[in-house]
């Protein structure tokens, strides 16, 4: 084998078709773009969605709902979740850095306490939010409810 032998394998190098250079070629004339019309023009783009001139699927379709700009959104936690946490980790306070540590949010997540669940201690709950059930349990085990 020497530098002047070696070749590309079989059918991975292609020639690139040589368009407008006369019409020997078979690719001269209207140079493969067929005749007039904007598409055989230079600078012509067709726009996102165009359909030829049919009405668009995105104008053909109703609009429906809206995007609340003013929503907050929670991150919700039952009380279940939070009876495991206490009992494991034997604790008597549980609020947004106890539940990060436990991986159950992040570091910008708003909690809301959910009542889904039962507490068989006292424990103290801090959250963003509670719903009236989950702050109702709280309060009959003994616990506080904070709310941040």
């Amino acid at each position: 084998m020497n530098l002047n032998s070696l070749t590309p394998a079989a059918g991975s190098v292609k020639t690139r078709k040589r368009i407008g250079r006369g019409s020997g070629s078979g690719m001269g004339g209207t140079s493969t773009r067929g005749h007039k019309g904007a598409k055989s023009r230079s600078g012509y783009s067709k726009k996102i969605g165009f359909e030829g001139g049919q009405m668009p699927l995105q104008r053909r379709l109703p609009k429906f709902g809206f995007k609340n700009i003013n929503r907050i959104e929670y991150k919700a936690i039952n009380l279940e979740t939070i009876e495991t946490l206490a009992a494991s980790k034997n604790l008597t306070k549980v609020g947004l850095s106890e539940l990060r540590e436990a991986g159950f949010i992040s570091k910008s997540s708003l909690v809301k306490v959910l009542g889904k669940g039962a507490l068989t201690k006292k424990v103290d709950v801090e959250a963003n939010a509670f719903s009236k059930s989950a702050e109702e349990a709280i309060v009959a085990a003994g616990g506080t409810v904070t709310k941040l």
